[in-house]
């Protein structure tokens, strides 16, 4: 059995991972080619271009490796069943069950390697990506939109009222390091009891950044509406608060918002690894924030590997058609177009589910689970009637 586990392993591993160069290849020609217009640009250089679609490629291993895996093992298995090399297996004693054991192993191994370079090779080189982007933006950091990027937090006062803080961020320049920053304190009536405009930002955990964490604000406007007490023969209404402007060159604002939460808002999703995507839904909606896209982000990164053995078990059927007789090619396009529309089917759900308002964990495992089951109903019929 470790002689045919061998020779199977050998054919898929070599073909899939010949697959999987060819894309990153093309991928990174398109990158490149995308990348010289902005050559010569803000001392953007040649250089620093291949370097940006360098940290490009994991995204594109990450999203193209499923597809790779499929066309790699099709390919494989087609080609056995056409030499009748897998007719010769079976033979000895390679029954449905085992083979559909071996192909799981090797489903396994390639769901930890995906694992691994989603949650870890990914959003490093993604970060690295984004502050390589930032340098070459005339110092105005990560542009995060017209609006910028929104975060909220709830701080309980000395008294015991609650103040809403809404804090706003229009650019990055590193995990830490902001730009743009603006602070509304809302008291717990809703009324603006406090604001804070700052040029520059940086952020220091405070111990393990568990327990919040420090905010460096450079070039702060700070306005505070002080409520000014109504005289005895003065109308309520007349009660108009007192403003006290004042500008420092630094200010220290203690916040819960710690370092990984504000990267995870103004950075992009991809970014961020399974563990972060979670604590940030957490702080969403622990903060009444709408999560539900980074909650079908987190599910999706949670079930990833799933899609490998989904894709495995799409191609094993192919090792038991009768191709000598023609038709092949035909087979592995109809197979490879089966796996593309797991692939759309895959990006359509998500947008169903926020659309739709579905549970996170539905719309992000659906697909994998219908295409799981067609492909186990396919082989079972092919094992019983071909």
């Amino acid at each position: 059995m470790k002689t045919v586990r061998r020779f199977l392993y050998g054919q898929i591993i070599t073909t899939v991972g010949f697959v999987a160069l060819s894309f990153m290849a093309l991928f990174f020609f398109i990158d490149f080619v995308d990348a010289l217009q902005d050559v010569g640009r803000h001392g953007y250089t040649l250089a620093n271009a291949a370097w940006t679609c360098v940290l490009a490629q994991p995204s594109h291993l990450y999203d193209m490796f499923p597809i790779a895996l499929l066309i790699g093992a099709t390919l494989a298995l087609a080609r056995l069943a056409q030499s009748s090399e897998f007719t010769i297996l079976r033979t000895a004693g390679l029954g449905p069950a085992r083979a559909l054991n071996l192909l799981g192993g090797l489903g396994i191994a390639a769901a930890l390697l995906m694992f691994g370079v989603g949650d870890w090779l990914m959003p490093l080189a993604e970060q690295q990506a984004s502050l390589h982007r930032a340098g070459f933006s005339q110092g105005q950091g990560l542009k995060l939109g017209r609006g910028g990027a929104w975060l909220r937090e709830r701080n309980t006062q000395t008294d015991g009222s609650i103040h809403t803080v809404t804090v706003n961020v229009g650019a990055a320049e590193g995990q830490d390091r902001f730009r743009q920053v603006r602070v509304f304190e809302f008291d717990a009536q809703g009324q603006l009891v406090r604001r804070v405009v700052a040029q520059q930002a940086r952020i220091e955990a405070i111990g393990d950044g568990a327990t919040g964490s420090v905010w460096q604000l450079q070039g702060v406007t700070d306005t505070q509406w002080l409520a000014r007490p109504a005289l005895p023969n003065e109308a309520a209404s007349l009660d108009v608060p007192g403003v006290n402007e004042q500008q420092v060159a630094r200010l220290d604002w203690r916040s819960s918002l710690t370092p990984l939460v504000v990267a995870a808002s103004v950075l992009p999703p991809d970014t961020m690894s399974t563990v972060s995507l979670w604590r940030y839904t957490q702080h969403l909606a622990h903060n009444a924030q709408a999560a539900q896209r980074y909650e079908i982000q987190f599910w999706k990164r949670a079930t990833s590997p799933l899609v490998c053995l989904v894709m495995l078990a799409l191609a094993l059927p192919f090792a038991y058609l009768h191709t000598r007789g023609g038709g092949m090619s035909l087979k592995i396009f109809g197979g490879i177009m089966l796996g593309i529309s797991f692939v759309l089917v895959n990006h359509i759900s998500s947008h169903l589910g926020l659309l739709h308002q579905w549970q996170p964990w539905v719309a992000a495992a659906m697909p994998s689970l219908v295409y799981l089951l067609l492909s186990l109903s396919t082989f079972v019929w092919l094992v019983r009637n071909r």
